[in-house]
């Protein structure tokens, strides 16, 4: 059975979406429990927070925007500094240069096929698998708009606003008809417990939820994303991801740092704070307080 919380009320999203701005202005916490409580479907309790998803509330709005460290892992360009500063620059994907705009690119001299992304944000990227066919004219309109949006404002993510905007040309990894699996491992405090798959990207992408001992924790499933028809093998290599990962995010009280395994080599792929805003559907609700019962955000909250 679907979850019946993934339904979406049309008509309160039409009265809804002409006050956003003007309630993010106002109120950025009443903003994000009302965002929240929207998606949800539960209220968000920020002063005693239980569930995960509430907790990533709380860090969301009070803990992450003040962190200039969050803000540096955060963005693809930082995060390489400190991946390096960690000693795991053998794991970053090598890259073509870093430009703050577009027309500062030469493409001549980019190889035939690389990866476009923006230093401060999620989603604003494009694989470039032919640069022969590759419509440099409609690529800058999207990168100029891209860089000129301020995309933790958007998202109300405020530790994405101090990344400064730029694009990251990478080079692309595995094959060019099949993406390669990505591992999106979630450390708590420190603590990486669980992860989630994804299989088929760009074609019939699939998410698996699995606990890092790879047994399933299909409860954790969420957005009405399916996983795979056969459970994805753990990789020969997955203790070592485990304990980078554990090092890298030592430091916060939770991040999903994800990976690739290409041909047996482990390479970084980004840290996330804030998974999808936090605002997360999941199929069983059991999980959230499960998962919220891992993160401690104690030593974080206000006095």
């Amino acid at each position: 059975m679907g979850n019946p919380n993934l339904k979406e009320n049309k008509l309160k999203r039409m009265i809804a979406v002409p006050f956003r701005g003007i309630v993010k202005a106002i109120s950025p916490t009443l903003y994000v429990k009302l965002q929240y409580k929207y998606i949800t479907h539960h209220p968000c309790n920020l002063k005693n927070p239980t569930r995960y998803t509430e907790k990533l509330q709380y860090l969301r709005l009070y803990v992450y925007p003040k962190w200039d460290l969050v803000s540096k892992c955060a963005g693809r360009v930082g995060v390489r500094e400190y991946v390096k500063e960690k000693g795991y620059e053998n794991t970053l994907i090598p890259i073509y240069g870093v430009y703050d705009r577009f027309e500062d690119i030469d493409f001549d001299k980019l190889p035939g096929h690389f990866v476009m992304k923006c230093s401060h944000a999620s989603g604003f990227n494009i694989l470039v698998r032919d640069k022969s066919t590759l419509n440099k004219e409609e690529a800058a309109k999207k990168f100029n708009k891209w860089l000129s949006t301020d995309y933790g404002k958007f998202t109300m993510e405020r530790h994405y606003s101090k990344i400064k905007p730029q694009i990251i040309i990478e080079q692309f990894v595995g094959g060019l008809d099949a993406l390669p699996t990505e591992y999106k491992l979630h450390v708590y405090n420190g603590k990486a417990r669980n992860l989630y798959v994804v299989t088929g990207r760009g074609k019939d992408i699939r998410y698996t939820e699995l606990y890092t001992d790879w047994t399933d924790f299909d409860g954790s499933q969420f957005n009405g994303w399916k996983k795979a028809d056969i459970k994805p093998e753990r990789p020969a290599n997955f203790d070592e991801m485990i304990a980078i990962a554990e090092d890298l995010c030592r430091d916060f009280p939770f991040v999903r740092c994800d990976f690739y395994d290409i041909d047996g080599k482990i390479y970084f792929s980004e840290m996330t704070f804030t998974p999808a805003k936090g605002t997360l559907i999941l199929d069983d609700d059991k999980c959230d307080f499960q998962m919220g019962e891992w993160l401690d955000i104690s030593a974080y909250m206000k006095k």
